[in-house]
């Protein structure tokens, strides 16, 4: 193609993606490896990268512990109760343990945490959340990873993830190509630590049109976390548990400050609660335990996400609609009022630009709210993701295989968004994630377990063919364009993004259809996969560098895509009502499905292998330990 070839050698810790998750680890794997060679490659710029790019009104996980607040038993609680169950509960406590370091890190490096005048202590949004000025949030955390890496390489778009020639199942480094430039790159390494973005837009966004990029998290989250280790054969974990977000219309600005700091609350058009009146029927779709409405005081015993989700579904499904956000009474207090709207000038600048256009004004209006296209991501409120073995000291023995963090794969770890059954970490527990994996990695190189490491140029020269591939397509086809961009011989990145979007939608639980599926419109969803993989193997097309992104971008959302459905298919029940539904098996099943789910893609036939893993509850309930 006439791209030179640039060759990073003799990396110790290669970190792909620079968010919160890579940030962490490359800060931490200098701590531990202060001779170890530790490169950073980055997408975007690692200034301003991560779901946290724009910045971030809250940090959405600390304890508190040392003001007495909460304890990490209390997080894997909550986050165990709002997951219906299903959590890795000893990464989740392992995260929760380490998480307040971190965030007493961002202090000291000069990010401004707000404080209650009264007390002293972090001023509260709810009982994980604490409110900052994060307007610059990334820029800060993001300079302490730079110092401690040997190189960042900004601009890098990763595709594949190499293997050692010499031992199978053994990670060897990366490949991908400069965004700018075009130039491929090849990083050899003894250990690599993922720590790129879960999956926006594998779904058909309610934001259509000139709104397409208006989706909630970061819509340059492409799957590619998921879409390297899934093609490495890394096993995941929990791939069915895509999440579904209440969100201000539209502009899709976060609610948790409305709720949980100004005491805002939702109503249906007529002015009522609607709530409470689906949960008798919801009991008895997922069983009382889950809908304990006596004892929310107990951290254990929040009302999940997923089945308010429901109610508002419902609600509108009934005719109810819309739902709004009832800000008029808040709005009056002027403090309150400067809140609400600093909230999102300070991370979601579009959902005020979007009132401002569309004449509402939150003091005199309440605003809509609707729920979104789902995602998938291993940090916010959901568990997706690698299936990775936990820490020593606390992990059963089928939740442990060595190093903390490491995935199926060996010498491969993740963080963030990359590691599964960790829902809940939001950006310090994905830094606190990626602190860990570092910290592993290095140890991992330490004892010796990445010696005798050998890439061939065989391997390096075919994926630098795979990678370049659409554009040798269009320059061979471009001729042949019979309409706009309608070609017999190719399909480009949009059109392919497109199908995707609507085959996801359809068959998969999206937004048309009420986030409904079934074991049928999976099967049927899973052909059409098939097809727009063949499409994208004999056929993407990219003019230009940026659309050789955009082609790679869809290559692994498809990965993920295809993971979701085989996950969503073996699940037979429907554990997250509000999120989605198996119309052919609607009743949450323990008896059956009390389990995790584990998924094997072989790398070499893409042939998906299911199981079920034991799922552990290490941490009592506080209603047992009262009684004890």
């Amino acid at each position: 193609m006439g791209y030179d070839t640039i060759i990073e050698d003799n990396i110790d810790v290669l970190v792909v993606g620079a968010g919160l998750g890579g940030t962490g680890a490359a800060f931490e794997a200098r701590y531990w490896g202060k001779d170890k060679k530790i490169v950073i490659a980055e997408k975007a710029n690692i200034d301003r990268s991560g779901a946290v790019a724009q910045g971030l009104y809250a940090i959405n996980c600390y304890m508190g512990t040392r003001f007495g607040e909460n304890q990490p038993e209390d997080h894997v609680r909550y986050a165990r109760m709002d997951l219906m169950g299903m959590v890795r509960e000893d990464l989740l406590f392992d995260m929760a343990r380490h998480v307040d370091s971190a965030v007493h890190q961002f202090e000291e490096w000069g990010l401004p945490l707000m404080r209650d005048p009264k007390t002293g202590t972090y001023q509260r949004e709810g009982r994980w959340q604490i409110m900052i000025h994060g307007e610059s949030y990334k820029p800060i955390v993001a300079e302490a990873a730079k110092k401690a890496a040997d190189k960042v390489f900004n601009r890098i778009c990763v595709t594949h993830l190499l293997m050692d020639d010499n031992k199978e199942n053994r990670v060897a480094g990366a490949v991908g190509f400069n965004v700018r430039t075009g130039n491929y790159h090849v990083f050899k390494s003894k250990t690599v630590v993922v720590g790129a973005g879960g999956a926006s837009n594998i779904y058909k966004p309610r934001s259509v049109g000139e709104g397409a990029g208006r989706v909630w998290y970061a819509p340059w989250s492409s799957g590619s976390a998921y879409g390297l280790m899934i093609e490495a054969g890394a096993k995941m974990t929990q791939m069915e548990n895509k999440i579904v977000l209440c969100r201000f219309k539209d502009g899709y600005g976060p609610v948790g400050a409305y709720f949980l700091h100004l005491k805002t609350y939702t109503q249906n058009a007529a002015g009522e609660e609607y709530e409470s009146k689906w949960f008798p029927a919801l009991s008895e779709m997922v069983g009382k335990e889950y809908l304990d409405t006596e004892n929310q005081h107990l951290s254990h015993k929040p009302i999940p996400t997923c089945l308010r989700n429901h109610a508002f579904i419902n609600e509108v499904n009934a005719g109810r609609g819309p739902i709004y956000m009832v800000t008029k009474e808040a709005f009056q207090d002027p403090h309150l009022e400067e809140i609400g709207w600093h909230n999102f000038l300070g991370m979601t600048v579009g959902q005020a630009v979007l009132w401002a256009a569309t004449d509402v004004d939150p003091k005199y209006e309440n605003p809509e709210l609707t729920t979104s296209e789902p995602y998938v991501m291993g940090s916010h409120a959901t568990g997706c993701g690698a299936w990775c073995s936990g820490p020593k000291d606390l992990s059963p023995k089928e939740y442990f295989w060595g190093y903390n963090r490491m995935t199926s794969v060996q010498g491969l770890f993740g963080c963030g968004d990359a590691v599964g059954g960790t829902p809940h970490a939001f950006s310090s527990g994905s830094f606190t994630e990626g602190r860990l994996a570092a910290k592993a990695a290095v140890e991992y190189v330490n004892d010796g377990k990445a010696d005798g490491i050998s890439i061939s140029n065989e391997q390096i020269e075919k994926r630098k063919e795979q990678i370049y591939k659409p554009m040798e397509i269009y320059n061979v086809y471009r001729n042949a364009i019979t309409a706009g961009t309608v070609n017999p011989h190719y399909i480009n990145p949009r059109q392919g993004l497109d199908r995707l979007q609507k085959l996801m939608d359809e068959y998969c639980g999206g937004v048309t259809v009420s986030y409904m599926t079934n074991g049928n419109l999976l099967k049927i969803g899973l052909k059409k996969l098939g097809l727009l993989v063949e499409d994208w193997e004999d056929g993407m097309a990219a003019e230009n560098i940026h659309e050789l992104l955009r082609a790679w971008e869809l290559r692994h959302r498809i990965l993920t895509s295809e993971s979701v459905i085989q996950h969503t298919m073996f699940r037979e029940e429907t554990r997250w009502p509000g999120y989605y539904y198996r119309g052919d098996f609607m009743k949450l099943d323990d008896k059956n499905w009390h389990v995790l789910t584990v998924s094997h893609r072989d790398p070499k036939t893409g042939e998906y292998t299911m199981e079920k893993a034991p799922l552990y509850h290490l941490i009592e309930n506080e209603d047992k330990e009262e009684a004890a």
